[in-house]
């Protein structure tokens, strides 16, 4: 299939997100995100990864018992004031999908020069234990504690690095501002 797009020169441009960090800059086709998606990836890779799938789980029951809503200050496109509301985590997309199957953000389009915004408010643990399963369909997008936006620009005020999933791993930054990049790759399809 791939030989193919290649032969046939089928391609698409898609955006890319710049993650501009105090040490210099990441990129990303598919999603950043930070709290608690992130905190489950870290101790995934750092206690369970050899157990795959089972592993993920196994960090997902952790990060549920030692849960935590962070207050990760921010501000979108020309927003003048600072949201430092806590969530249980904010995703930056490309994609609507991460993992593979989860739908995190349903209306993302990698080729239309926004950035899915999605943030998830402070929920507590039993209201997260009945919603996760709701993130595989998307529908978790509905819940009261959760919203959506379509950004360009994200600025962040977080004076200390956190863990910041980036398609799929886990880096420690001190995070200074998101942009989306339109049309920066081509992609074959």
């Amino acid at each position: 299939m791939s030989v193919q797009a290649l032969l046939g020169n089928r391609k698409r441009p898609v955006d890319l997100i710049r993650l501009t960090h105090a040490a210099g800059e990441v990129y990303s086709f598919n999603i950043l995100s930070l709290g608690f998606t992130a905190d489950v990836g870290a101790i995934t890779n750092r206690l369970f990864k050899p157990l795959g799938p089972l592993g993920y789980l196994l960090g997902v029951v952790v990060r549920v018992v030692q849960l935590k809503r962070h207050a990760f200050t921010l501000r979108c496109d020309d927003e003048t004031l600072w949201d430092d509301r806590r969530s249980l985590f904010l995703a930056f997309n490309n994609s609507k999908y991460t993992g593979g199957t989860m739908l995190i953000a349903p209306q993302a389009n990698p080729a239309d020069g926004f950035i899915e915004f999605v943030r998830w408010g402070p929920i507590g643990r039993l209201g997260l234990l009945r919603m996760l399963p709701r993130l595989y369909d998307g529908t978790h997008i509905e819940h009261p504690l959760a919203s959506r936006k379509s950004v360009k620009h994200v600025e962040f005020d977080i004076p200390v690095p956190v863990d910041v999933l980036i398609d799929g791993e886990i880096v420690s930054l001190k995070c200074k501002s998101l942009d989306i990049l339109p049309s920066a790759l081509d992609v074959y399809i």
